[in-house]
Order: structure tokens, then sequence, then C-alpha cells
């Protein structure tokens, strides 16, 4: 389920929506102060309680000491990965990005992979980079019920992707 890129040199950082603890936003911050990226777009689909994921996420980040000038809240619309890589590529392709590090949870990286690559224009190379979830240990995933939860959702969302197609 895990499957990462080393870090690279990249036009953008993106978090993929998700990732309710802040991790992803965290590691993707981590890779601006790096020097890889100048920027994180910082994907969210949902509304909390009138607040977008988007900006929840970096208000958190902000508060655990990121700067806020290298965080950039982005609300899209959508209930999959295929639906937000859809709306996230026309926004990198308008910026002029192309190369992307694709920041999501470490057991959704290599669904995430084969979506984008599948799904992608192909003229943004994306490479992806694992945040740690706090419930899931990708070595000792059978030993926690949120971890054999966790792989058994994923597996069935892996399987629902291959029957997934663009809208038209």
């Amino acid at each position: 389920m895990v499957r990462t890129d080393q870090p690279k040199q990249a036009d953008i950082v993106v978090v993929l929506a998700g990732g309710s603890h802040g991790e992803r936003v965290i590691r993707a911050a981590e890779l601006v102060e790096k020097g890889y990226a100048p920027k994180v777009l910082v994907n969210g689909s949902r509304q909390f309680y009138g607040i977008d994921e988007s900006r929840a996420a970096t208000d958190l980040a902000v508060s655990r000491g990121v700067r806020p000038e290298v965080l950039e809240p982005f609300a899209l619309e959508a209930t999959s990965t295929l639906e937000e890589l859809l709306a996230l590529e026309p926004e990198l392709l308008r910026r002029g990005a192309s190369q992307a590090l694709v920041v999501t949870s470490n057991f959704h990286t290599r669904r995430a992979r084969s979506i984008f690559r599948r799904f992608g224009s192909g003229e943004v190379e994306y490479a992806f980079v694992a945040a740690p979830w706090p419930d899931f240990d990708p070595d000792n995933w059978w030993k926690s019920r949120a971890g054999r939860k966790l792989v058994l959702l994923e597996y069935l969302k892996t399987v629902n992707s291959l029957f997934e197609s663009p809208p038209e």
C-alpha cells in the first residue's frame, strides 16, 4: 500500500484532502522548508461546521509554527481522489507547474499514484511523498484494530478505483 518517491525539486507541493491530524500539511511544509518547492497548495473538499477543510488544515499548520506565506488553501469540490485530480490539475497548469510533489497519508500513496498516472494529463509530473498516519504502521498494521480496518478500506477503494473513469 505504501509506494513513495524520493522528494525532488518541484514547482509546488500539493496536499491531498484528508488527514485530519495535520500530518499531511505538516509534512508538506517540511518539504518547503527543505527547499524542494516554494509553496504548498492545501486541498480540501469538505466543510466541517462551516469551515473549509483546506482552511482548517492551513490554520492548524500555522498554529504549529508553519510560516503562513508558504501555505495556500485551495478549496475544491471532490469526493474521490480521481475527482480531486480532475479539479487540481487545471489549477496546476494555470500556475505553470510542470512538477509537483504530492503529499498524502502513507497508506494512500499507492492508490493515489495509480489514479494520477492513469488519469493525469501527462503535462504535470507527480512525485508522491508519504505523511505518517497515526493509526497505521506499515510494518505491523495487522496488530491493531485501526490498522486492520484501514487496510481493508484502502483495498476496497483500490478495487473500486479500477472501475473509475473520468466524467464525460
